[in-house]
């Protein structure tokens, strides 16, 4: 996928010679929760973020500050998906990139990145979203796979939305119109059901033997 369409130059990154002044204004201005800063041979240093630049004195110059400058920052032939997550490990919604010499390009804007995200399959393809759970030892994707296309569905993506007590919760995206019978196939193969976004007629059928079972055991 080809990122450099998304590629932001419209703030350049201030010099540390510059007065945190400068910064706490350009603060007002955006909605950004960084700002880039670089020296004078513009070299990146890192970005300052929104809430350390407010409590600093704003007649100071900025490289009396650059203690506080967080290094984040991805290449310009960095996956999308790996720049997703380096904005969510940083908490941030701008993201610096450099080329493989270390020449400042320009920045990412988190909602862009988010966008591309949304276009995928995953969400844009219609289907059911089912999330099961499973012990980290022993739920394997090749086995999740096929358990899907052994009952006629297409995985259109699946991820490990939480792990917790070395229980790993997986959400999937299907395109199946028979999502009761992998429901089924996966409590076969021990995995534990959190939810199913369409009716699940296995539920169903135990509620109907069970009123079944009741009227006949009060005849």
């Amino acid at each position: 996928m080809n990122l450099s369409q998304y590629v932001i130059n419209d703030i350049q990154p201030l010099k540390n010679t510059d007065l945190i002044s400068d910064l706490q204004l350009l603060f007002t201005q955006l909605t950004y929760s960084h700002i880039p800063i670089k020296n004078d041979d513009d070299v990146y240093l890192g970005c300052l973020s929104e809430t350390d630049v407010h409590c600093f004195e704003s007649r100071k110059q900025i490289k009396d500050c650059a203690y506080a400058a967080e290094g984040f920052f991805v290449r310009d032939t960095t996956d999308w998906l790996d720049i997703l997550e380096a904005f969510a490990q940083n908490k941030c919604n701008i993201m610096p990139i450099l080329s493989l010499k270390n020449k400042y390009l320009g920045y990412y804007e988190l909602n862009d990145i988010i966008s591309l995200f949304n276009e995928t399959p995953f969400f844009a393809e219609a289907g059911a979203v089912l999330i099961i759970e499973k012990g980290l030892a022993d739920y394997s994707f090749s086995e999740i796979s096929q358990i899907v296309e052994s009952n006629d569905g297409k995985l259109l993506g699946a991820f490990i939305s939480k792990i917790e007590n070395d229980i790993a919760q997986i959400t999937l995206k299907i395109t199946s119109t028979g999502l009761s019978e992998i429901m089924q196939t996966f409590r076969r193969y021990s995995y534990h059901i959190i939810s199913g976004h369409e009716e699940d007629s296995y539920i169903e059928g135990l509620k109907e033997r069970s009123d079944y079972l009741n009227k006949y055991l009060n005849i």
